[in-house]
């Protein structure tokens, strides 16, 4: 056995230590204010205990500051949640406490579950155990010890975890001054190490082991940070969140229902099915000239989705139909389909191709299916059925990034036309289960990552991008874009991706300069990804006062007194004749009444009329969310709003049309 280890640091410098040091000497031989800012050190990556020995290899020294001991103080803080509930309610199991996206989680097993008013108490004794400073520390258990302690103890989930670990395998106990746990780790060094910058946020039910067939547990929910600031900062994106949740503000503003007779699926309103046709036709327009939209048909036999593959791999995402009368010839099964792009196959096949006609775009607005767990749906966020901006392009491998810079193009575009600014673009490398040979998937990549360095060159840095190595489909590199929202938040929405797969699984092919049979390249992409969830991205962003293009209902003519109404209805008509969407209110209440009503359904612009105005055919113009009111003349308040109205795309052209004849 090697008497000796040795480490390459940070710096690239090298250095040799006994065997057996253990992480914390080796911050100690770098100074004693470093281990004593230690939590945990990485071995070629991987975070470890400071008190284990180090190993051969490249070492870091991991303090609170570094983004992977946010996992740590994390995961130390639902080891301190336990501790505290089992100190204010002994006999009350502990299960499982992992870290979730944002925070962590405890369930546990209570005869009388917790409720919201539990949480500032626990969060109390949590404090006190922190403030206690004890030291993680780690024993190796034989299983038969394990069980037998965990049995002895009445924790009988416990129990169930010991016996699912393989044979073979250690099992870790973690103490923290007498209080110990079953745990993989690692842990930072003590829990006074994990600071008081926490909060339990709530409580749930939660089946052991996600079973239903199972006791109903306890979950409760916290998170943690590692300053106090960055738990401030996420309160309030999440009291923002709130605010703008588009489930609230669809209800508000009347514009789409769900029930349970349809779960996952979208009961529009009229003023909500107007803002979905407004970004249809928006991004209908966008495809003039360079796609042609298509139309492919919702149920499919399931021998077309086995060539494809889906019957397959997604089966269990898919809805089967079959014919629901006994007395039919018919008994083939069919499929709601849950992606577009077999049927854009089936339209670029019928037909031969010509390599004289490539690239061919199309593109369909598809409605599409596909099964969600009901605990898993959420609003126009994650739905069963919805409207996918879905295209494929087929072209020759030569024109493949050309194809990818120009859906860039449109795709920025797009999102810029909605006041998103701040965009990622992601590459998705080859994953370990993928079809494809190698050098295919060596000349989509080397395309695809010029591609992405043009991308980011063209931006002058304004795009970022980056890499996402093995997360690619199985089929083919993609394009991942993401949005920042008004308060920070994320969202994946467009995706660029090239397809190896289907259309060599259902033949498709192109007669190319030398008259043979060559194979297209398949390029799926969507900008808004489900239109439905990017209204809801839409809603959220502005927290429902919709740009003026967009919104379902953009100006509302009220009266002050019945003595203007016959003019309130002329200012309706010009606004109307100007093409924009307009209503009246001209019940017998009172102005300020009004106002309120129509601000809490987020009308845009509210248009006072009163004898005033009547006289002078002026308007008196109100602002969604402004205390104060302009004043001008019914023709300037046309042009103003009709020209506010205009869609960014459309103001474009007239733009370019007038520069042109100038």
């Amino acid at each position: 056995m090697s008497q000796s280890v040795s480490l390459t640091f940070p710096d690239d410098s090298v250095r040799s230590f006994a065997a057996g040091t253990t992480g914390r000497d080796v911050a100690e031989s770098i100074s004693k204010s470093l281990a004593k800012k230690a939590v945990a050190i990485a071995i070629d990556g991987t975070v470890r205990d400071l008190s284990d020995p180090v190993t051969d290899g490249r070492i870091e020294i991991i303090t609170r500051s570094d983004a992977r001991a946010l996992e740590l103080i994390r995961h130390d803080t639902a080891h301190v949640l336990a501790e505290a509930v089992q100190e204010l309610w002994p006999g009350t199991q502990v299960t499982i406490g992992p870290v979730i996206e944002n925070g962590f989680y405890y369930d546990f097993a209570k005869n009388e579950p917790f409720t919201p008013d539990d949480l500032p108490v626990i969060e109390k004794r949590m404090r006190e155990i922190i403030q206690r400073n004890k030291p993680f520390t780690k024993e190796i258990w034989s299983r038969e010890k394990a069980r037998e302690v965990f049995a002895a103890k009445g924790e009988n989930y416990k129990v169930e975890l010991v016996d699912a670990i393989p044979e073979g395998q250690d099992l870790k106990i973690y103490y923290q001054g007498d209080w110990f746990d079953l745990c993989r780790g690692p842990h930072m060094a003590s829990t006074g190490q994990i600071g008081n910058a926490f909060k339990l946020m709530k409580v749930a039910g939660a089946y052991w082991r996600g079973d239903s067939n199972n006791p109903m547990l306890t979950r409760i929910y916290g998170t943690a940070f590692a300053e106090q600031a960055d738990l401030d900062n996420y309160l309030h994106i999440l009291a923002e969140a709130e605010k703008r949740d588009h489930r609230r503000l669809g209800r508000e503003m009347d514009l789409f229902h769900f029930q349970e007779e349809g779960p996952g699926v979208v009961f529009w309103h009229g003023k909500g099915w107007r803002m979905f046709q407004t970004l249809v036709s928006y991004m209908r327009r966008r495809l003039q000239g360079d796609y042609q939209e298509v139309n492919a048909p919702q149920v499919l036999d399931k021998s077309l989705w086995e060539t494809s593959g889906h019957w397959g791999w997604y089966r269990d995402n898919m809805f089967k139909v079959t014919v629901a009368g006994d007395d039919t010839d018919d008994d083939r099964v069919f499929a709601l389909k849950p992606m577009n792009c077999p049927g854009h196959i089936q339209i670029f096949k019928h037909g031969l191709k010509s390599y004289r006609e490539l690239p061919i775009r199309l593109a369909e607005f598809g409605a599409v299916h596909r099964y969600e767990p009901s605990g898993a749906l959420h609003g126009l966020m994650r739905v069963r059925g919805f409207t996918q901006d879905d295209a494929h392009i087929f072209c020759t491998d030569e024109q493949m990034a050309a194809e990818c810079l120009k859906i860039n193009d449109l795709i920025l575009s797009v999102y810029e036309d909605f006041g998103f600014k701040e965009i990622v673009v992601k590459l998705s490398t080859r994953p370990e289960k993928r079809v494809g040979s190698d050098e295919l998937w060596d000349r989509a990549e080397s395309v695809m990552m010029d591609v992405l360095k043009t991308i980011e060159a063209q931006s002058e840095g304004r795009i970022k991008t980056g890499i996402l190595p093995g997360e690619g489909a199985f089929y083919g590199p993609k394009f991942e874009y993401t949005l920042k929202d008004a308060i920070g938040r994320e969202w994946q929405c467009g995706t660029t991706q090239v397809d190896f797969n289907l259309p060599e699984r259902f033949g498709a092919f192109y007669i190319d300069q030398h008259s043979e049979k060559t194979q297209p390249v398949m390029i799926h992409r969507a900008i808004c990804g489900s239109m439905e969830r990017f209204l809801g991205i839409l809603i959220e962003n502005f927290a429902g006062h919709m740009p003026l293009w967009v919104s379902p209902l953009q100006v509302v003519v009220a009266t002050i007194t019945s003595e203007a109404d016959a003019y309130g209805e002329e200012v309706a008509e010009a606004l109307r004749d100007a093409g924009l969407d307009v209503d009246t209110d001209f019940r017998n209440e009172k102005i300020n009444y009004k106002i309120r009503e129509h601000s809490v359904t987020k009308v845009p612009v509210i248009i006072v009329c009163g004898k005033k105005e009547a006289e002078e055919r002026s308007v008196n113009i109100r602002r969604l969310g402004s205390q104060s009111q302009t004043s001008m003349s019914l023709d300037e308040a046309i042009a103003s709003l009709a020209l506010e109205a205009t869609p960014p795309d459309i103001l474009r052209k007239r733009e370019a049309r007038r520069v042109k004849a100038a």
